[in-house]
């Protein structure tokens, strides 16, 4: 079926139940301990420069690893899996030389994920696509340099340009929804949703969009000072179909925001993927939570 008419679908699973998003992708990478070589690959053998940790790289180099993890999050239950294109920006992959590659990695990433929901997929639980558009190591609205407040070390306009590419290549390769998630610079997520309205206009497909912010400490703020509350003032001219809290929080941490968020937007569903409590260095897992912890907490919800 086309991605639009696919999308018709979650909404009303949403009427009926809760739907489970997969779950890190980065974390299951990083199980794997992969080497420079392995992220390199044959193709980039002899790249001028460091690849290991960039992680859509993967989806060119690697595929069977990425396909392998979606297909275990699938395996499990999950409904909804996100493209490995949380930095296939050309904005993050200029860190790596590797901006001329954001296209293809978002592409061949959204058609990995096509392929294995299709592959899990029946009549009674389809599978859906999530388009992963991270926030760029960039911040459009908050100054790099303490000493120049006014200071910037990115564009709306190279935002917008950015997320109007990874756009198009994630619609091309297959999404059904189009995820726009750990937003810590409500600027920058409204160059995305600024870039998502001109391709839908561009192309003519219109899917749901979900919107995740992130709440960096027990402030109950973003990175760039707005309340959740706020934050989902500034975003919702969008229309999202969900709208949401992810990463730096655990559960317990993260309830009572996602609570003020369900008060904001009593018209809108609500989603939620903390981390597993907040990160440790010391753990062996680098999260103090287990997951027997993190379950009992998000049953609770």
């Amino acid at each position: 079926l086309p991605s639009y008419t696919r999308a018709q679908a979650l909404p009303g699973i949403l009427q009926r139940r809760i739907a489970i998003l997969d779950g890190a992708m980065g974390t299951m990478v990083q199980r794997l301990r992969l080497g420079e070589a392995q992220y390199r690959g044959e193709r980039f053998r002899d790249f001028h420069k460091d690849v290991k940790g960039n992680n859509e790289l993967l989806s060119l180099t690697r595929p069977d690893v990425i396909r392998d993890i979606h297909a275990g999050y699938l395996a499990a239950g999950a409904d909804l899996i996100e493209t490995n294109t949380f930095g296939a920006t050309t904005i993050a992959q200029a860190d790596y030389d590797m901006a001329d590659l954001a296209d293809e990695m978002n592409r061949t990433s959204a058609r990995l994920a096509r392929a294995a929901c299709d592959a899990f997929s029946t009549p009674d639980h389809p599978r859906f696509v999530a388009g992963a558009l991270g926030p760029t190591p960039k911040t459009a609205s908050i100054s790099p340099d303490v000493n120049d407040p006014g200071a910037r070390n990115i564009r709306f306009e190279d935002l917008r340009a950015a997320y109007h590419a990874q756009t198009l290549a994630l619609i091309e390769g297959g999404c059904d929804v189009l995820l726009v998630e750990t937003i810590f610079d409500t600027l920058n997520a409204k160059a995305a949703l600024f870039a998502i309205d001109e391709v839908f206009e561009q192309t003519g497909e219109c899917l749901p969009i979900l919107i995740s912010g992130t709440v960096t400490d027990a402030s109950g703020r973003i990175l760039s000072g707005q309340t959740v509350t706020a934050f989902w003032y500034s975003v919702r001219h969008a229309r999202p179909l969900a709208v949401g809290l992810n990463c730096a929080l655990g559960a317990a941490l993260m309830r009572p925001y996602i609570q003020e968020l369900n008060r904001a937007a009593p018209d809108t569903y609500i989603s939620c993927y903390p981390n597993a409590g907040l990160p440790n260095p010391m753990s062996d897992t680098g999260f103090d939570e287990t997951p027997e912890v993190t379950s009992r907490l998000l049953r609770e919800f």
